[in-house]
């Protein structure tokens, strides 16, 4: 097992700057998710912790040995790609074998690792196939077989699940989970889906256009946020943002904008001095916006008009017309008949909002879980 550290790590293509001064430090047996859309730079951060490209500078380490020169296979990694990078001409165990047989392991050692493996994963039966022969799930426990035989200091993951339809996504989601409590390796993990991200990791390190926006444990930016963009990425459906003014009230500050004025409480009035006339951006969870009115002196009442409904089932989705604003109310009981042009009243209670600067990565002003510790925000730079 080991330690996975970058340390101002970059990489360029030519006069494109593709990441940026990437400080990351995965623990032994910790599992990391790198998450971002396309293009932020994840996957080229990933590839460059495997040797398959090379960095344009910084510092890589595992296991406390610098490996910026160290070909892939002198590394101790293992990597799981999104197309599996199955031999097809050969069968599943001789797959599983591959790469031993080159390292020059004794065929009995081979046989004990695989049958190790085939158990931890429930591939015995496929020994024999051939990958043409398989599932897209089936394959992709083969390819995680493959990383298991090995025992390597770190798993790389870089997108492993997209090529799965979304049921299957979800089961190997739950396989992938359970392969940890039997598998305990320093993991880093790539993927553009926020579930995945999530469920998944032990921390998450939120990417944008190469840089690191930030890093901290799911539940620390779901909650605390270091900006807009990590609060609109990670959520579903995604946080609802709409632009309001902060004017004087009495004896404090107020939001305009957005239904009524919105009288601040005295520890958001404090954090947001300096602010007056000032245009920011509120964010809502859909979650915490709820039909009906909420009582409480803290609370935020609004009207607004059903725009249309989601049934999911087990709650319903409520988009919602609010003055100029559309927004989105989830958790709406299910049994509740709702059309569109339904009048309606919402509530949300005023310590659940997020208050960002304005722009679309503007950093956080106020946030609903400031009271507890947020994930660790790193400072924006730039992109030339």
């Amino acid at each position: 097992m080991a330690e996975v550290k970058l340390t101002q790590v970059n990489k360029r293509y030519g006069p494109v700057h593709a990441v940026h001064d990437v400080d990351l430090t995965v623990a032994d047996e910790e599992f990391v998710v790198l998450v971002g859309p396309s293009g932020c730079g994840k996957s080229t951060t990933l590839r460059m912790v495997a040797g398959l490209e090379e960095i344009s500078g910084g510092i890589i380490e595992i296991g406390g040995r610098v490996v910026n020169d160290l070909p892939p296979r002198d590394r101790d990694i293992a990597m799981v790609f999104q197309n599996y990078a199955l031999y097809q001409h050969m069968t599943v165990y001789d797959n599983l074998a591959f790469g031993l047989r080159n390292r020059k392991v004794p065929e009995a050692d081979i046989r004990k690792e695989i049958d190790r493996a085939a158990a931890i994963l429930g591939i015995e039966p496929l020994m024999g196939r051939k990958p043409k022969q398989l599932s897209g799930g089936q394959q992709q426990r083969v390819a995680l077989g493959r990383c298991i035989v090995r025992n390597p200091a770190v798993f790389l993951f870089d997108e492993p699940l997209s090529n799965l339809d979304a049921k299957l996504r979800a089961q190997m989601r739950i396989e992938l989970k359970e392969l940890r409590t039997r598998v305990a390796t320093t993991s880093i993990y790539v993927t553009h889906d926020q579930v995945e991200a999530m469920t998944l990791g032990d921390r998450i390190v939120v990417m944008k256009d190469g840089l690191v926006q930030q890093i901290g444990t799911p539940l620390q930016l779901y909650r605390t946020p270091a900006n807009r963009f990590v609060a609109g990425f990670l959520g579903s459906p995604a946080m609802n943002f709409v632009e309001v003014t902060v004017t004087e009230a009495k004896g404090g500050l107020a939001l305009s904008g957005f239904g009524p004025d919105i009288r601040l409480p005295d520890a958001m009035s404090a954090a947001l001095a300096g602010q007056k006339g000032q245009k920011l951006v509120m964010g809502m969870r859909p979650e915490h916006l709820v039909l009906g009115e909420e009582s409480g002196d803290s609370v935020i009442r609004l009207d607004g008009s059903i725009v249309l409904t989601e049934q999911l089932g087990a709650q319903q989705l409520v988009e919602v017309r609010i003055g100029d604003h559309s927004v989105m109310a989830a958790g709406v009981d299910p049994d509740l008949h709702l059309r569109g042009g339904d009048a309606g009243r919402f509530s949300i209670a005023i310590d659940r909002v997020h208050l960002f600067a304005a722009g679309d990565n503007g950093p956080v002003l106020w946030s609903a879980g400031s009271g507890g510790s947020g994930g660790q925000a790193a400072p924006l730079r730039h992109v030339s």
